[in-house]
């Protein structure tokens, strides 16, 4: 434990924040679907999703290596910068939370690494061809897949029940709904309370706790179980109604069969040890179960949208983390307090927005989009 200074513990509980807002960031892949279909209550959701996030998170460890020893060089790598590209990581999904944009949390935490370890250690610090195999090429391939295996799997599954009653149909599927939503959010856990053990334990090894290539002590793997697990069960409402609403008029066929394909994809990966965003896989699920039926309406602008956030979290990411790991590299401790200061300034002021336009588990199905409002309404005292 003579390892574990200040800077360390500081780094380790920031790395659990980022964590917890993964958590309430991205409970949306696992339960928009079945919330927005009506196959699970809101709460009863998310808190299935919140209890089997930790679960899925003592499953795996190869995303964990991945990001501890695989996308930067943890010789070169210090706390400090750690902590650096976690602010730039955690900003950003507040950010996008606030707007209600699924953008990734997977993307942001890289971004934050790769923008503080290439200002605090130079270019060399970062393994570009890791970065391109396990992080860009996923990103690429995975929502494609997972949404041509949803936009097959929805054919069929009206093509079979075509002559069945429509209530027997979609009773059967809500069910089925509930099996799906809870295996995402098994591999949700498997996959992306992973990354947070993997930042944590290239903390230990950059502060000589542990020896290179180690992987994650079990003390590491249940506190990130439990951070984004609880993340998970307080809902991130605000992106759920975008997922839920905002890509297509979803029906409970659809729904499973988006679900069945990001649970496919999200598992293989992490078996294969390639750090993916869910968010981006359970999107494109949705809209590949949104093409799949005949006459459903996809709104392309919202997904215009979400496009556009995925391709600027990793540079917009990096940027903060860039920015972060200059002030700590030449203010020293002084300049970790200053970062720490702004972004919990930063991070006040997005939830004291949130606050304006609110959505929370009554009205998550209301409407298709989240708006923030700079001012209450005319007429009325408070935002509703």
């Amino acid at each position: 434990m003579d390892h574990i200074t200040f800077l360390v513990a500081v780094v380790i509980v920031t790395a659990l924040a980022f964590d917890f807002t993964n958590g309430f960031h991205d409970t949306a892949n696992a339960m928009a679907t079945s919330i927005a279909t009506g196959a699970l209550r809101p709460r009863t959701a998310v808190l299935i999703s919140g209890v089997l996030n930790v679960v899925g998170a003592f499953l795996s460890t190869e995303v964990a290596k991945t990001i501890s020893g695989g996308i930067v060089d943890d010789t070169l790598v210090t706390p400090g910068m750690i902590f650096a590209g976690l602010v730039g990581a955690i900003l950003w999904n507040l950010a996008t939370w606030l707007l209600g944009l699924p953008s990734s949390s997977s993307h942001a935490l890289f971004g934050g690494l790769i923008g503080a370890v290439w200002v605090g250690a130079g270019e060399h610090g970062v393994h570009f061809d890791k970065v391109v195999e396990k992080v860009l090429l996923p990103a690429v391939a995975s929502p494609l897949i997972a949404g041509v295996a949803a936009l097959i799997a929805t054919y069929f599954a009206y093509r079979i029940t075509a002559r069945a009653r429509e209530k027997t149909v979609t009773k059967g599927f809500r069910l089925g709904q509930i099996a799906s939503a809870s295996l995402v959010s098994l591999a949700h856990g498997t996959n992306d309370a992973q990354k947070t053990m993997g930042v944590i334990t290239l903390t230990l090894i950059s502060a000589g706790a542990l020896g290179h290539d180690a992987g994650p002590p079990l003390w590491v793997i249940a506190s990130a179980g439990l951070a984004i697990g609880l993340g998970t069960y307080l809902g991130g409402w605000r992106i759920i109604r975008t997922m839920g609403k905002g890509l297509t008029d979803i029906q409970s066929p659809q729904g499973f069969a988006a679900e069945a394909a990001s649970t496919t994809v999200i598992l293989t990966s992490a078996h294969l040890g390639f750090a993916l965003s869910t968010t981006q896989v359970c999107s494109g699920g949705i809209l590949g179960a949104g093409l799949g039926r005949r006459l459903a309406e996809v709104r392309w602008g919202t997904a215009g949208r979400m496009v556009v956030a995925w391709l600027v979290t990793l540079p917009a990411a990096a940027l903060v983390g860039g920015l972060s790991a200059s002030v700590v590299t030449h203010g020293g401790n002084f300049g970790i307090v200053v970062i720490a200061l702004l972004a919990l300034a930063v991070a006040t002021f997005i939830v004291v927005m949130s606050r304006r336009n609110p959505v929370h588990a009554s009205n998550v199905n209301e409407t298709h989009e989240v708006s923030v409002r700079s001012t209450a309404p005319a007429g009325v005292g408070t935002a509703a």
